[in-house]
């Protein structure tokens, strides 16, 4: 990752508005390969739940991002349930965006590795889906890099996914 970059941790209570909302664009126009939000407010909640996140700082302008719940959070997700079902305790990625004119530049990478550590640091399996329809190739790609092991798949009304622990 280039020394430029920087990973920070954040939270509702220490985003203000303007971060928010960059978060929030930035989620939105990595859909379909990240869950779209239903508002900011969705944002907020989210936020709330999570255990662990990330910014990805160039200078001021947040270029990436990544949430993090734990088991027990009282998140919905029929994907969090998933491995609610199936795991005493784990870190769940719920989403993570990288703006596209940073792909490809280790970014990822830096934030996966500071979420290995996390995980280490708790002895938790990191789990999480990937879209198989439509098909996100890049992710399921990084994330068989990255190491992680297909455990599940499920097909909903409007997409697919597989299942992923590591």
């Amino acid at each position: 990752m280039n020394p430029q970059y920087k990973l920070n941790t954040f939270s509702d209570g220490t985003t203000n508005e303007t971060q928010l909302q960059s978060i929030y664009d930035l989620n939105q126009s990595n859909t379909p390969e990240v869950g779209s939000l239903e508002s900011m407010n969705h944002l907020k909640q989210l936020i709330e739940l999570s255990a662990y996140n990330l910014l990805v700082l160039d200078d001021d302008k947040i270029v990436g991002f990544i949430i993090c719940m734990r088991e027990g959070s009282g998140y919905g997700s029929e994907n969090y349930k998933f491995f609610t079902q199936r795991l005493k305790k784990f870190l769940y990625v719920d989403r993570i965006a990288i703006d596209e004119q940073y792909r490809r530049a280790g970014l990822g990478q830096a934030i996966y590795k500071n979420i290995f550590v996390q995980a280490k640091n708790n002895d938790l399996p990191i789990a999480l889906e990937v879209n198989t329809q439509p098909v996100n190739q890049p992710s399921l790609n990084f994330h068989e890099k990255m190491g992680f092991d297909k455990v599940g798949v499920r097909d909903f009304d409007d997409h697919s996914v597989a299942y992923f622990i590591k």
